[in-house]
């Protein structure tokens, strides 16, 4: 599941015009992308920290809106943090759980399924003993447009 979630991540991030580098050893962030652009009035390099988690427990566009993934209180912890020099999304991704349905590839396309959605978790509270249950709304589907759009806001000095 970790590969395919890369490969969506690396697809977003190259039509974005976005490099790419994971921290290792893992601290509890998978990917740094980053945005360089001289429109940024912070700096020309604008980083975006992500954590990605998946599920295959619902199906693609899930009728209530939301799909929902178990982070650890301290993963919740390090990504709701509120004084951040580099901001953090969480990106979920819904996968089936049929591994032979993860791609599909024809003469003229090549298809990553379902579907990934993102969200800033800045704030949260653990609501659990260990873990919490994060709800990522599915109106923020996470490519290459909604990517430019963070990386836009974050160069204008907000947040994601």
């Amino acid at each position: 599941m970790e590969m395919l979630q890369d490969g969506y991540l690396r697809a977003v991030a190259a039509a974005a015009g976005c490099t790419m580098a994971k921290p290792e050893p893992d601290d509890g962030i998978d990917w740094v992308i980053t945005h360089a652009s001289d429109l940024h009035e912070a700096d020309c390099q604008i980083d975006l920290k992500i954590q990605l988690k998946s599920t295959w427990t619902c199906g693609p566009n899930p009728a209530n809106g939301f799909v929902s993934v178990k982070l650890s209180n301290d993963r919740l912890k390090l990504l709701a943090r509120q004084k951040v020099t580099v901001h953090r999304i969480l990106v979920a991704m819904i996968i089936p759980e049929d591994i032979a349905a993860w791609v599909e590839a024809t003469h003229d396309i090549f298809k990553l399924r379902h579907c990934a959605y993102w969200r800033s978790v800045t704030g949260e509270q653990p609501s659990g003993e260990e873990y919490t249950s994060v709800r990522v709304s599915t109106d923020r589907i996470f490519d290459d447009k909604a990517l430019c759009g963070i990386m836009e806001r974050i160069g204008k000095g907000g947040r994601p």
